[in-house]
């Protein structure tokens, strides 16, 4: 079971970043006024994945879009690099997610995406939107994103590298590992899903809050003999 979301957007430069850090008597870190976009670094989007039973998280920090595609990719990486080694004999990955963002629940892309998914991985992937307003109870915001923010307060987000650097290096006295990792591709906005490419969905929604809940399974695969 995974809990995902993105965290705050970050500017990437020399800015001031919250928080109190010892530094020698005199010798502030310089940061700038305002807190206008560098056009040349620009802002990143972490989009987190966090594994509730083994404390660990994945991070994919992209440059570009904050889509479903860009979620999905997010999920596919984790599984690539650390789910599929970890749970190798999984059949069902369950996702706790927020119902809005690129992981809204009324996003077709969302679905076609996470399609693809269970096709490459085999698996049956369910589901489970938190209501609006209850976001909160999501348990990457307090056991994975806290922990972040906290280790890296006080220290201006200079370069894409240091927030990499600086999400890997986060810990807590429970265990929590963390891993991240630079997205650099591009992610095409507004994509549009047609009635048909949703229909194909292999979709079957819960009796309670179908709106919220569903399972989405690989498609039967035809054996040649």
């Amino acid at each position: 079971m995974i809990s995902v979301d993105t965290k705050k957007k970050e500017l990437v430069g020399d800015f001031k970043n919250a928080g109190r850090e010892w530094r020698p008597k005199g010798s502030p870190v310089p940061v700038r006024v305002h807190d206008f976009k560098d056009e040349g670094l620009g802002k990143v989007n972490p989009y987190g994945v966090f594994d509730i039973g083994g404390n660990a998280g994945w991070v994919s920090v992209g440059i570009d879009a904050d889509t479903a595609e860009f979620a999905v990719e997010a999920i596919r990486s984790w599984w690539e690099h650390l789910g599929g080694q970890r749970y190798p004999t999984a059949t069902t990955l369950t996702i706790t997610a927020d119902c809005g963002g690129s992981n809204g629940n009324r996003l077709r892309l969302w679905k076609t995406e996470l399609q693809r998914l269970a096709d490459e991985t085999n698996l049956a992937i369910r589901v489970c939107h938190f209501p609006p307003g209850t976001s909160k109870w999501n348990k990457i915001e307090h056991r994975l994103f806290s922990f972040i923010t906290r280790n890296w307060r006080g220290q201006p987000l200079v370069s894409r590298q240091a927030i990499v650097s600086l999400i890997g290096a986060t810990t807590s006295s429970a265990g929590l590992e963390v891993y991240a990792r630079l997205d650099e591709r591009s992610y095409q906005r507004g994509i549009k899903v047609s009635d048909a490419q949703l229909a194909a969905v292999n979709l079957t929604r819960d009796e309670f809050h179908p709106e919220w809940n569903y399972v989405i399974r690989p498609h039967d695969r035809l054996v040649v003999a």
